[in-house]
């Protein structure tokens, strides 16, 4: 499976597969920017390296959860309207408009000028703040599959990706977030250790690395991810991509 792929910032990346444009988890807000969603605050330190006005058309998007300003913010809540948006079933109800829910393991066409993808939901857990889904998308006809895990811990449930598809890249969300209003700082994303293992459990032969970057409450970056999949054998698999610049993987 052949993907262009453009890291934008935090969890946002242009997706060229299959013919069709994909942005996951819009985020295009300036920064440094501070919001209160609920009994914390986030603190955003960097903006998208791909502004808004800069970006080609986009088809689709896929996005993990509508609850949280690092996945959503006021800006990229404008890339919703007038195309198709894959999100949880919950996060359907409230964004209306062209917003598709779906329920782990549940599948849909995705149809855009007779291009077809499909899209499988995954389940997700972040922590005690809402529903998200992760994204399997396969090209019909191809037998390797993209895997975009959402903001999630990893979960047993993540580990029937690997027995149900063949999944060539797998984009993780790290950022090892954790707040103590949240469940006394229990992560609500992954950190370098359930990444290495979920890759391990996933087959994947390449791990790109998102949501790790840009914003306060993240706790683990680079440094720390590269260091501990070193440690355990897995150096091979991790693909770090340059902020801004379009990149195949092949």
């Amino acid at each position: 499976m052949k993907i262009t792929a453009t890291h934008i910032g935090t969890a946002t990346v242009l997706l060229e597969i299959g013919g069709l444009r994909l942005l996951t988890d819009p985020v295009f807000d300036p920064a440094p920017a501070e919001y209160r969603p609920g009994p914390v605050v986030l603190r955003s330190t960097e903006g998208p390296a791909v502004g808004v006005h800069e970006l080609p058309p986009v088809d689709a998007v896929l996005l993990s959860h509508d609850e949280h300003p690092d996945n959503l913010d006021a800006t990229g809540r404008t890339l919703l309207v007038g195309r198709p948006v894959l999100t949880t079933v919950s996060g359907a109800a409230r964004l209306g408009g062209g917003a598709l829910g779906l329920a782990p393991w549940q599948t849909r066409e995705l149809t855009v000028d007779g291009r077809t993808l499909r899209v499988t939901g995954t389940p997700g857990l972040h922590g005690p703040v809402g529903d998200v889904t992760g994204f399997v998308v396969e090209v019909p006809g191809e037998e390797e599959a993209l895997y975009v895990s959402g903001d999630t811990v990893h979960i047993p449930e993540l580990d029937g990706i690997g027995r149900r598809f063949t999944i060539g890249t797998a984009l993780l969300h790290l950022g090892a977030a954790r707040f103590e209003a949240f469940g006394g700082g229990e992560l609500i994303t992954m950190d370098a250790a359930q990444a290495a293992a979920l890759t391990a459990s996933l087959g994947a032969r390449r791990v790109v690395p998102v949501h790790y970057t840009s914003w306060e409450h993240f706790t683990e970056g680079r440094e720390e991810t590269t260091a501990h999949f070193a440690a355990v054998g897995l150096a091979d698999r991790l693909h770090w991509l340059t902020p801004g610049v379009p990149e195949l993987l092949g």
